[in-house]
């Protein structure tokens, strides 16, 4: 408690968090201003099949894609430490990796893309309806896949230069594009379902090509040469794939917990499929808004690292921490007191606002757990400790697989509960492991 205190005087700490926070907190919470968007125009067509579709369609990309987020993650540790090390050829090194990682990995998964889709819709057993309107949905999305992942590798570039301006023009522009083509597309052109797919397609092509023209700057700023000859060694790619592979299990992890909601939840039928994305939109909004803060960890948590600064170090994560969990209780309260009208923005659809209605307990309590893991993901990916992240991420889900299997029969409140649960492990394993390392010293080794 004495140091927690001592550090959150320390006002250049906090000017240095939300130096980077404010920023990453605006454009990532235009993300869930999309799926809001979304969710508001084709949740006030006529049936709920078409809210079911964007939300499946939705989920089956997101798996794909946001399993690759690792291509931030890495990066962000990468970068941050290269930068307090000065090292502009690392820089460059790093910056050219994650985009050749972005673009074989989006090639991969275009090929696994439509298999998986036919496998996750098999198991769903969704209506006729949806699944037709799903498959068209999801096809559409996956032109955009490269753009998205490159978009990954960049913002998390960025984020190790501690240049929060960079991703917040890239994730505003791409979202705010996305939003104006959605109303044009879906009410405008009345292209409905497949509209919102082109949309987010088109927004995430432009977002990517912002962001390749940001980086002159970061690279004017960090001098240094482009050893191109050192990418054709093993050894250059080994530590980014390492942290990389288990930053992708720990994700793979994560996403599957999502994908198996929208699963079980499409089982129950296509109002509570559709309830439980608008309910998934606030954890986004949560999420994506808490995020901030957490990007701001990785990167000053890195370039502690980086500069061997334990005090730092300690600083940058009680400052963080705090301030979390003012947000997480601030989110907590809104939902609690109007998730109601959180609801209704999102669809006129009486049996779909009927169900959410019931499961807004869960969305409140998500916060107040969440936050935590949060906080820690970010530390941890400053440290580029990615096995570490991997362990606390698996062990979390087995632990919680039982249960998950026992609350099948409790329909859909056992699914939300089982989710908390999930949620609340993961922090209590990377604070474990956080307390076992930094009693050893270990966040310097």
């Amino acid at each position: 408690m004495p140091n927690f205190l001592a550090d959150w005087r320390h006002r250049t700490t906090h000017r240095q968090v939300w130096a980077l926070a404010a920023p990453m907190i605006l454009s990532n919470i235009s993300v869930p201003l999309v799926s809001l968007v979304d969710s508001t125009v084709i949740g006030h067509l006529p049936h709920a099949h078409q809210l079911g579709a964007v939300a499946v369609g939705g989920t089956l990309y997101s798996f794909l894609a946001w399993a690759m987020s690792f291509l931030r993650m890495g990066t962000t540790g990468f970068a941050a430490q290269a930068a307090g090390r000065s090292d502009g050829a690392a820089l460059r090194q790093v910056l050219l990796q994650g985009l050749l990682l972005a673009l074989g990995f989006s090639v991969l998964l275009g090929l696994i893309g439509l298999p998986f889709q036919h496998l996750a819709l098999t198991m769903m057993q969704p209506s006729p309806d949806l699944e037709e309107l799903t498959r068209e949905f999801f096809h559409t999305r996956l032109f955009g896949l490269p753009a998205a992942l490159a978009s990954y590798a960049l913002v998390g570039w960025f984020l190790g230069l501690q240049n929060a301006r960079a991703p917040l023009a890239i994730l505003l522009t791409t979202n705010l594009v996305n939003i104006a083509l959605n109303l044009w597309f879906v009410i405008g052109l009345d292209w409905g379902v497949i509209g919102s797919a082109r949309a987010s397609v088109v927004a995430e092509w432009i977002g990517a090509l912002l962001g390749l023209a940001l980086t002159r700057k970061g690279l004017l700023a960090f001098p240094g040469p482009l050893a191109l000859a050192v990418l054709k060694r093993w050894a250059s790619w080994r530590p980014l794939l390492a942290v990389n592979r288990d930053i992708f299990i720990r994700s793979l992890v994560l996403q599957s917990a999502f994908f198996l909601i929208t699963v079980q939840g499409a089982r129950l039928g296509d109002a509570t499929v559709a309830a439980n994305a608008l309910l998934l939109n606030g954890l986004l909004l949560t999420a994506n808004a808490l995020d901030g803060l957490a990007h701001a960890v990785e990167a000053l948590c890195g370039h502690a690292i980086g500069a061997r600064d334990p005090a730092a170090l300690r600083r940058a994560l009680n400052v963080a921490g705090g301030w979390s969990l003012m947000c997480s209780v601030a989110f907590a309260l809104l939902f609690l007191f109007s998730g109601h009208l959180f609801i209704e923005l999102q669809t006129d659809i009486h049996a779909v606002r009927e169900i959410a209605f019931v499961y807004l307990p869960y969305l409140a309590l998500l916060p107040l757990v969440a936050v935590w893991s949060y906080l820690l993901d970010g530390l941890f990916i400053g440290a580029t400790r990615g096995r570490e992240m991997r362990n606390a991420m698996v062990l979390s889900a087995l632990i919680v697989a039982p249960f998950a299997w026992l609350a099948t029969s409790f329909g859909n409140h056992g699914l939300w509960i089982v989710f908390l649960l999930f949620m609340a492990l993961r922090a209590l394993t990377l604070g474990y492991i956080a307390r076992s390392l930094n009693r050893s010293g270990g966040w310097f080794a």
